[in-house]
Parts: C-alpha cells; sequence; structure tokens
C-alpha cells in the first residue's frame, strides 16, 4: 500500500496549488482564500479523527535516529530521490524561464507536468509493483528520472523540457515507497529504529538539497546542477541490485 499512500500525497499537492487558484480567481483575497483551505483541512482532520490508529509501534521509536549499515545506504537514496524532488518544486520553473527563455506565465507547466506523472505513476505504483518487483522499480526510476534531467538539460527547446520533467516524474513516483518498504527487511536496525532513520536522511534531500543546487548554478550554471541530478539518480538505479526488496 505505500507506492498508494504517497499516490495520495501527490493528490494533495495538486489539488492544494487549484483550490487557491480557484478561489483567488474568483477574487478572494489571499487570507480568505487561506481561511478557505484551512477550514477544509480541519474539516477532513474531523471526518478522519475516529478511524486513526490509537496505537503505534508495539516497541514504540525515537523521532530521531542516526542511521548506520544498510539503512544508512537506503537513506542516502531517499536523499537522492527526495532531491530530485525538490529540484522540481523550487527549480524547474526557473530552467524553464531563464535558461530555455519560456514567458513567465507558462513556467508552472514544469512542475504541473512533473507532479501530474508523479501522481499517477504513484496511485499505479502497488500494481507494477507486484507485478515488476521493487528491486526492478528503483532500478527502472532511477534511470527513467536521470534520463529526463538528461534531456531537460541537453535538449535547447522548451517542449523537450516538458518531457524530461515527465520523465522524471515517472521515474521517481515510487522510488522512496519502495525504499521505506526496504526498511522492514534489513537486520542492522529494529524496523522502529529504520524508519525515522530513513526518514531523517530522506527529508533532508528535500530541505538541504534545493539550497544545493543554488550554489551549484550560481558557482557554474543551472544546466551544471541538472546534470549533477543525473549521475546522482544513475547511482541510484546501479545501486538497486543492492537492495533487498
Amino acid at each position: 500500500m505505500m507506492s498508494g499512500f504517497h499516490g495520495l500525497f501527490s493528490v494533495g499537492s495538486i489539488a492544494g496549488p487549484a483550490c487557491m487558484a480557484v478561489l483567488l480567481g474568483a477574487g478572494a483575497s489571499p487570507l480568505a482564500a487561506t481561511l478557505c483551505v484551512t477550514a477544509g483541512i480541519t474539516a477532513a482532520v474531523a471526518v478522519a479523527a475516529p478511524n486513526l490508529l490509537p496505537y503505534g509501534s508495539e516497541s514504540g521509536g525515537p523521532v530521531f535516529a542516526l542511521p548506520r549499515g544498510v539503512v544508512l545506504f537506503i537513506g542516502a537514496l531517499c536523499f537522492i530521490a527526495f532531491l530530485a524532488e525538490g529540484a522540481m518544486v523550487d527549480w524547474s520553473a526557473v530552467f524553464l524561464t531563464s535558461v530555455r527563455g519560456m514567458d513567465l506565465a507558462y513556467a508552472g507547466l514544469g512542475y504541473a507536468t512533473f507532479a501530474l506523472t508523479m501522481t499517477m505513476g504513484r496511485l499505479t505504483g502497488d500494481r507494477i509493483r507486484q507485478r515488476l518487483g521493487g528491486r526492478e522499480i528503483v532500478i527502472f526510476g532511477g534511470l527513467c528520472a536521470a534520463v529526463g534531467f538528461a534531456i531537460a538539460t541537453l535538449v535547447p527547446v522548451w517542449q523537450a523540457v516538458l518531457l524530461g520533467y515527465a520523465f522524471v516524474g515517472v521515474g521517481c513516483a515510487n522510488i522512496v515507497p519502495v525504499l521505506y518498504t526496504s526498511a522492514g527487511r534489513q537486520t542492522v536496525l529494529p524496523e522502529h529504529v529504520a524508519v525515522p532513520a530513513i526518514t531523517t536522511l530522506g527529508y533532508a534531500g528535500i530541505l538541504v538539497g534545493p539550497a544545493a543546487i543554488g550554489f551549484v548554478a550560481h558557482a557554474a550554471s543551472l544546466s551544471v546542477a541538472f546534470l549533477c541530478l543525473t549521475v546522482l539518480l544513475a547511482g541510484v538505479a546501479a545501486s538497486g541490485h543492492l537492495l533487498r526488496v
């Protein structure tokens, strides 16, 4: 079920901006639109609350944990996957406007393309994993995302950039769900310790990664930064056969 959970997370990342755009387009003030979305979230939590699990892991687990061994390896792969996702969130539109010369009004098409393909990939990911296997998903996903960044960077037209972003979305869609599943199959750390450790490293990719891409872009160019992601994602694909998934 892990890919489906992440898929609904992606649905939320699309639905939130879409709701704000509709409210603002209808003439609502930013404050009123924010309050409407807040009310929707509150209502959703109230409906879901009776069905939330009243318990956690049988033995409990730390909020923060330092990874080691294969857990560190899995966490590093999560870091790269989240780094690619963070690059799409923060830099996809910048690349389209500053490197490919797209009009600012259409720059959001880049992230929209990525988010759409990622959401579709995650909502179908559980069935795909049952047919192909987790290891194959990591290998294919890493290669697909690497090819996507390469196309976006090396083919000098904006249409190719959108195609590349679509490949990145498909490739990154199910890497993290599979890696989270693999946390329960390693024996170095108990699962209730391994999951916080992997989460710590993974989400560091979203927090630190976009800033690191900015530093690389400032020192060289945004194209060079994207090509660095190509190499890292190719490394994820090459590491896939080492996973126990």
